[in-house]
């Protein structure tokens, strides 16, 4: 890249379901408690005549809020009106990106990254049908429950993988969560609390798929002189890429992964990684339903191809394991759309800081945040982050 990057600070609201309190914040007031805190910690103001934040990205889905230019509930919290701003209508993940370009290429020196969304304010069958083609697959009522029903399906015929390996990842999930003041879902539970909840479409249970929450997460990325004045703790872009897949399942082998894997080996490649097994610390990944986590390990190279429940069955992706997977809980224990894979660029960069508290993996240097969106995984993002440029 042309000129390093990090990120300075990171803040997220704790995840909740605001219809259970009338929600008593709108979209602004959400987005604003994650901003404020940046805000705060970096002392910085925005302003165009390079003392402040340059320019804003706000990351929403235009589908999830109801109304179109959607953005224009969170411009004014970004800072956005006067000054260069744009909208991501995807997860902000990929927006952490656009500034990571923005800032590298030397458009900009600062630029703050905004993720929000209330999933409880529409029923979520109804909107994630609206991602389906509208001429076939959308009249038959497609959502990602069903269409992750169909892969999970297929991952476990071909390889073996089982509903107890897939249970036990929602147990882990949920244990590591009860350390993380921002998780949502954060009971005991036990593979048989799991694969006896509700059926919602075999072999996907009501516990396997990540609650529905509300909440915002916000960050600030600099260019390394600024980065370096800011904060004592900057973290590192070391690599990123992304991938889509074809759109339509019948294209593809839904037990493989393969936009995954070309984009872990774009980001490895560009981070000098070899051996992800062995040289990332901790890695932050998202997963919507429980056998995610197990084909997702497969993607990103931690294990072959059919091992993910023989990698969890090994310790490996736990607490104190060789590559601890979604030590926050990850979305299984609850994380908003379109702010998943911010999350885990956030908590990837509390780990690298030291600052995760009880879900601290010890001398954690190098972490991966990974971000998907769309039908069963069609679209991949991997971010290595260091402490170390």
């Amino acid at each position: 890249m042309a000129r390093r990057v990090a990120i300075v600070a990171v803040a997220q609201t704790k995840y909740d379901d605001l219809s259970q309190t009338n929600w008593k914040y709108n979209w602004e007031e959400l987005l604003y408690q994650s901003v404020k805190p940046v805000l705060e910690e970096t002392s910085l103001t925005f302003a165009d005549d390079g003392t402040g934040i340059d320019a804003s990205i706000s990351c929403n889905d235009t589908i999830w809020m109801g109304s179109p230019f959607s953005a224009g509930k969170t411009d004014d919290v970004l800072g956005t009106h006067f000054r260069s701003g744009e909208k991501i209508d995807a997860d902000g993940a990929m927006g952490v990106t656009e500034a990571l370009w923005q800032i590298a290429s030397g458009d900009f020196d600062i630029v703050i990254v905004g993720g929000i969304n209330i999933d409880s304010a529409a029923p979520r069958n109804k909107v994630e049908n609206y991602c389906f083609d509208p001429f076939y697959q959308r009249l038959m009522g497609l959502d990602m429950t069903s269409a992750g029903a169909l892969q999970a399906q297929r991952y476990m015929y071909r390889y073996g993988i089982t509903r107890e390996q897939c249970a036990r990842v929602v147990v882990k999930s949920r244990r590591n969560a009860k350390n993380n003041p921002y998780a949502f879902a954060t009971e005991d539970l036990s593979a048989e609390d799991v694969l006896g909840s509700k059926m919602l479409a075999y072999p996907i249970t009501a516990l396997e798929i990540k609650p529905l929450v509300d909440g915002s997460c916000t960050m600030i990325l600099a260019e390394e002189e600024k980065a370096k004045r800011i904060t004592d703790k900057p973290i590192w872009i070391k690599g990123v890429k992304n991938c889509y897949d074809g759109y339509y399942l019948g294209d593809r082998d839904l037990s493989d992964c393969k936009s995954l894997e070309v984009a872990a080996q774009g980001a490895y490649q560009m981070a000098g990684i070899t051996d992800p097994r062995k040289e990332i610390d901790v890695a932050e990944i998202g997963v919507d339903f429980s056998y995610h986590e197990l084909l997702w390990c497969e993607g990103l190279g931690f294990c072959s191809r059919g091992e993910g429940g023989k990698l969890l069955d090994s310790g490996a992706t736990e607490m104190g394991g060789e590559t601890p997977v979604n030590p926050s809980g990850g979305a299984l224990a609850g994380c908003p759309h379109t702010v998943e894979g911010l999350a885990r660029i956030a908590e990837a960069v509390l780990q690298l800081q030291g600052e995760a508290g009880a879900r601290q993996v010890p001398q954690a240097k190098t972490a991966l945040a990974h971000a998907t969106l769309g039908a069963c995984g069609q679209w991949h993002q991997v971010m290595i982050l260091g402490k170390e440029i």
